[in-house]
């Protein structure tokens, strides 16, 4: 059996020669087996190299200039490509019957085989739905953990935004191709994901998020994670597919609950009554990873500025010289109106921030609990 000699990574903008050669054969297999990788995934695990294997499907081979094409956009999107055959591809989605034959990585693609956990929940998720989420991926992150999701809006946003505010890692995996990003409202967020965690896809270039990808890209998530974490979802949503393929693989899964007349709720809670691990906060992840160390999650719901993340700090230490216009908080702390909206709802529900009779932004007394 012939044994691949594919580097650990392929970069697309790296010249040596040879290279070219194999991210040709890498993407043919990709294109010609991006819908079906069980078929391919144990001969590769194997051994066998890529081209035998490609000789074995018959499989056709890009031509020399639709390789360099996509070649090049992966180069200009600085997206690097990881072989299942690499000792750098992650041992728990190389154990997956389905384990993808190829990841296209932005960003850092070491930060996959670190221990992380997954959260996710509801695009369409209440505010403090999105708060508790920013707070596990915060406090999961300044433990020490690689916080895993999907991009999607809502939960997976604030849990990815809480890792980057504590200065901890983040991974996103994504349901299309790696040239995309969906929603496309997120590609400042992706960049901020790509600069230290990674942005992850196992789908060709140009794939389009369609619907059949998502079920598809949550079974990476699961797959990455140690334990999945459910923050709001509906019963029928990806959130409990996503903790569906946690309980086919192994992975914990654990859920937040929630008011009980609440359609978001109802995931979470029958997710409960199947034996999932109830959390209120970090604490209850880390010890159901029986995590080491001494870390204790910040006290929240006191109403002060210990609790809030980065950007609130920021406003109110901005509004505590006195009232300021929007424009010109958003000028003071170099951010953009839309990206300062949702902390300053927070800190209006919180009835730390209000405005004057000018209509100016002003900070108000602290609420009490």
């Amino acid at each position: 059996m012939d044994r691949d000699p594919s580097p650990a990574l392929l970069d697309p903008s790296d010249p040596t020669p040879g290279v070219g050669d194999l991210l040709r054969l890498w993407l043919s297999l990709q294109a010609a087996f991006a819908w079906a990788p069980q078929e391919i995934a144990g001969y590769l695990v194997g051994g066998e190299s890529p081209e035998a294997l490609a000789n074995r499907f018959g499989v056709r081979l890009l031509s020399p200039r639709e390789s360099a094409r996509r070649a090049q956009v992966l180069a200009r999107d600085q997206v690097r490509l990881l072989p299942i055959t690499s000792p750098l591809y992650p041992a728990r989605l190389r154990r997956l019957s389905d384990a993808p034959p190829l990841l296209a990585v932005r960003g850092q693609p070491s930060v996959l085989a670190a221990r992380g956990v997954a959260i996710v929940g509801a695009r369409a998720a209440t505010v403090s739905g999105r708060q508790l989420a920013r707070d596990l991926g915060h406090d999961l992150a300044r433990a020490g953990l690689v916080v895993v999701s999907g991009l999607a809006r809502g939960i997976d946003r604030a849990a990815h935004e809480g890792a980057l505010d504590a200065g901890g890692f983040t991974v996103a995996l994504q349901a299309c191709g790696p040239d995309l990003t969906y929603p496309p409202e997120h590609r400042a967020l992706a960049d901020r994901i790509a600069s230290s965690g990674g942005i992850v896809s196992e789908l060709p270039l140009g794939s389009p998020p369609r619907a059949p990808h998502f079920p598809l890209r949550n079974r990476l998530i699961s797959a990455l994670a140690e334990a999945v974490v459910v923050v709001e979802a509906r019963l029928r949503s990806g959130s409990l597919v996503t903790a569906r393929h946690a309980a086919d693989q192994g992975v914990d899964v654990l859920a937040v609950p929630g008011p009980v007349n609440a359609a978001t709720s109802r995931g979470p809670h029958q997710l409960l009554r199947e034996g999932a691990g109830l959390v209120e906060d970090a604490r209850d992840v880390l010890a159901a990873l029986g995590w080491p160390g001494d870390f204790a999650p910040p006290a929240h719901g006191n109403g002060g500025v210990e609790a809030c993340d980065p950007l609130e700090r920021a406003i109110l230490d901005a509004l505590a010289t006195g009232p300021i216009t929007p424009e010109a908080l958003a000028t003071a702390l170099e951010r953009r109106l839309p990206e300062l909206a949702e902390a300053l709802l927070e800190l209006e529900l919180r009835g730390e921030v209000g405005t004057d009779r000018d209509g100016q932004l002003c900070r108000l007394g602290r609420s009490q609990g």
